[in-house]
């Protein structure tokens, strides 16, 4: 692996500094957020704020658009790694006020959990919030068989258009509906030349022959849905620009805008091309092209290849898109001042307290199933880059290494109390989708305690509250696989039972073509392996019952 980084762990602070260096515009709220240094002065003024984000990796997506115009604030997870509910939460408190915040999220399961969630607390807390998913994959059709459509570099124009909606005072209601319309009128498709490699992993998630091109690929280094032979470049416009015509249902007379995006390593020579042949392309066919644009929006680090996308416009949205915007990114704007000193201002912490000490006997247990998870890390980390994104063992880890760390900060008054403490930790240190989901189990499970359930008990009702924030069931081919028939098994009162049925569950993954997840983009090529997040459950389980044995849980 070359890259141009120090510590693969340091990879977004330093990013986002650098950046932040650059634009004077800018400033850092720590947790991965930067925001509109006016942010104060534009929440008191009523303005509704839109924020957007996502896994790291995308640049200059999505600090990039944070300026005058476009996004209040962006919050950046590690690479490709959603941010935590937390970062997420942090930016909506920052910059939203009684105007309100939209919260602009692409299609991933990780980034509707987390960015889901936090929208919910918040709404809580008395800030309106409304979420606007962005699903412009046109590689892909809504099924039953995978996670449904994906957010691609149509996202952006999504961002333009509710921005200047926003900077133009409308109220949240009308920027979420018009947010909405363009998420609805604009669809990507994207070849990818080679594949990319994140910092953690070390080497590519995907292995391109010299004269083999990926066809409708994601934007996170996973396979797309045909792999070939490479054509020539008008051969591949041709494609792509059938099936988004297709998918949009364009016909003779439409008016639509173009974005020609660069995947991270394609020269601007190759995106010319593309450009030029795009042109041709939707004038043979009749469409009138309005707005054309053609660079660097939204990448997967260094891979070679592009993607196109259209939208469909009438005279509102165009309006919007050629309204004025300060950004570092979009290409109405450049910012080029050099800022020595970039603001950072400190993340406010939770009011601290004097707090009973957690009870021993349940750290013993804590501490066991972090430790066992914290060995794992690198077993876990190969798995899912079969099957996955290849960060689930990165994510586990860190999370148990902040639970172990936190423990002067739980609050021991009983089992329950400890256990919410945990649910905060892990939601805030572990991103993508294990975080929110392993929140979940563990603050349903605290609920149940405090209703006076049995640890049994507790634990059925943890798993039903993966299944419902989740959406997925048994058969999915998720870590429910495991937790469902170890929550049945475990009604013995004997953790030995539950990890046997644990097992079994996780075994018969491998078999399942999934339906949610990463994983449910590959189709037959994950079959053999089994599901990552079975397996860590089984490994987590496993530690339990040997430290436990022969004690009954009750």
């Amino acid at each position: 692996m070359k890259k141009l980084i120090n510590a693969p762990v340091d990879v977004v602070p330093e990013m986002l500094r650098g950046f932040a260096l650059a634009n004077p515009a800018l400033v850092l709220l720590g947790d991965g957020v930067a925001a509109r240094a006016d942010a104060g002065e534009l929440k008191a003024a009523g303005q509704v704020a839109l924020i957007s984000g996502g896994g790291a990796g995308h640049e200059p997506a999505h600090a990039g658009y944070v300026g005058r115009g476009m996004l209040t604030a962006a919050v950046a997870g590690d690479v490709f790694s959603s941010p935590s509910a937390d970062a997420v939460l942090t930016a909506i408190r920052a910059v939203g006020g009684p105007a309100g915040v939209l919260l602009i999220v692409k299609n991933y399961t990780g980034d509707r959990l987390n960015f889901g969630l936090a929208a919910e607390i918040a709404r809580g807390e008395g800030i309106p919030v409304e979420v606007v998913v962005v699903a412009d994959d046109a590689a892909l059709a809504d099924s039953d068989e995978n996670a449904g459509r994906r957010g691609l570099a149509g996202t952006v124009l999504v961002h333009k258009i509710a921005g200047a909606a926003a900077e133009a005072g409308q109220s949240l209601d009308d920027v979420a509906r018009l947010a909405r319309a363009a998420a609805g009128s604009v669809a990507t498709m994207g070849v990818a030349l080679t594949g990319c490699t994140v910092p953690t992993a070390g080497k590519p998630g995907l292995d391109l022959g010299p004269d083999e091109i990926e066809w409708g690929l994601g934007i996170h280094g996973e396979p797309g849905v045909e792999r070939g032979q490479i054509p020539t470049a008008d051969e591949i416009v041709d494609r792509l620009l059938g099936r988004l015509s297709a998918d949009l249902e364009l016909a003779e007379g439409d008016r639509v805008v173009l974005l020609v995006n660069n995947l991270g390593g394609t020269p601007a020579m190759e995106l010319g091309i593309i450009a030029h042949r795009a042109v041709d392309h939707l004038a043979a066919r009749g469409i009138v092209l309005e707005r054309l644009w053609v660079g660097t929006f939204l990448t997967a680090l260094e891979m070679a290849g592009c993607s196109l996308s259209v939208a469909r416009v009438g005279d509102q949205a165009l309006a919007l898109l050629d309204s004025p915007t300060q950004t570092a990114a979009w290409p109405a704007a450049h910012l080029g001042r050099l800022s020595s000193n970039p603001e950072t201002r400190p993340v406010p912490s939770e009011p601290g307290e004097l707090k009973p000490a957690v009870d021993e006997s349940l750290w013993r247990s804590v501490t066991v199933v972090c430790n066992a998870l914290i060995a794992v890390e690198q077993q876990l980390t190969d798995l899912d880059q079969l099957v996955g994104d290849g960060d689930l063992g990165i994510s586990l880890a860190r999370g148990a290494q902040a639970v172990l760390a936190a423990k002067p900060d739980y609050d021991g008054t009983d089992h329950a109390s400890t256990l919410r403490g945990i649910a905060a930790t892990i939601r805030r240190t572990v991103g993508g989708t294990s975080g929110p989901l392993y929140a979940a189990l563990v603050l349903r499970t605290a609920t149940a305690l405090t209703a006076g359930r049995s640890w049994p008990e507790a634990f059925e009702q943890g798993v039903g509250a993966v299944a419902e924030l989740g959406g997925a069931a048994l058969g999915d081919r998720t870590m429910l696989d495991a937790l469902i028939p170890a929550a049945a098994a475990l009604r013995t009162g004997v953790l030995a039972d539950a990890v046997v049925a644990a097992r079994n569950g996780t075994d018969r993954t491998a078999d399942i073509q999934a339906r949610r997840g990463r994983s449910s983009y590959l189709g037959d090529r994950a079959l053999g392996t089994v599901d990552p997040g079975a397996e860590a459950v089984v490994i987590w389980l496993d530690a339990l019952a040997t430290e436990k044995a022969p004690e009954a849980i009750s």
